[in-house]
């Protein structure tokens, strides 16, 4: 399996590229983002752009591969939905378009977010709503749409985002609790990785996949054993 990571430095970016890295299936990783990594591996190289909106230029580093894990995002907090739109759904499909001519056999996965609805009244929800809409017309072997929820930070992973950061930090003492009661929904940056590979091999019932969809894929005993 020869994979891209777009957005390998972000907290859920940082979670797929640590299991890509453990998985004797991922033969050949490319990291194409703004900024480098920091990881130096055999089956790792990396492609840096101040401005992805020009990664046809870097269209012959792009072909031959089987998966796109997309993780990309910026918050909408206090932004204007021309822009969050911009750098939502025009940067998405943008590289996802480029990818479905080189690549038509790839299945490409979206980082976006629980709540998503293109019916929404809620700006951000609205916006990844077309965009996931938009990917799903693509000619493409497959796309699936992660929507996740709450997401624990493991393996040393740390958001780069500081709300997100004090916010995993107030919930902290809580985590015990919170899985504990939320054991099939809450899942973990080690468990979102692992289902973006896991449809990437096999496929998923749904291309809108929840917190408990990805748990159903990354840990199959443990929810099982849970719905007994």
């Amino acid at each position: 399996m020869r994979v891209i990571i777009f957005g390998a430095t972000g907290m859920i970016g940082q979670g797929i590229l640590k299991e890509c890295l453990a998985d004797s299936r991922v033969q050949q990783i490319l990291v194409v983002g703004r900024s480098t990594c920091g990881v130096t591996n055999d089956r790792l190289s990396e492609v840096l752009m101040p401005d992805l909106f020009d990664i046809e230029a870097e269209a012959a580093q792009l072909d031959g591969y089987d998966a796109c894990f997309f993780c990309l995002g910026v918050s909408a907090s206090l932004m204007d939905e021309a822009r969050f739109r911009r750098l939502t759904q025009e940067l998405t499909v943008h590289v996802a378009t480029l990818l479905s001519r080189l690549n038509p056999d790839l299945v490409f996965t979206y980082i976006s977010g629980q709540g998503t609805d293109a019916s929404s009244k809620r700006m951000w929800a609205r916006v990844k709503g077309e965009t996931e809409q938009a990917l799903l017309e693509l000619p493409l072997r497959d796309a699936y749409m992660f929507r996740i929820g709450y997401v624990q930070p493991l393996d040393g992973i740390k958001s780069k985002t500081r709300g997100t950061r004090i916010m995993y930090a107030l919930l902290g003492p809580l985590r015990p609790v919170l899985r504990l009661v939320f054991r099939q929904t809450l899942t973990t940056t080690r468990d979102v990785g692992r289902a973006m590979l896991a449809v990437v091999d096999a496929g998923y019932a749904t291309r809108f996949l929840s917190n408990e969809d990805i748990n159903a894929l990354a840990r199959p005993a443990l929810v099982a054993s849970n719905n007994k």
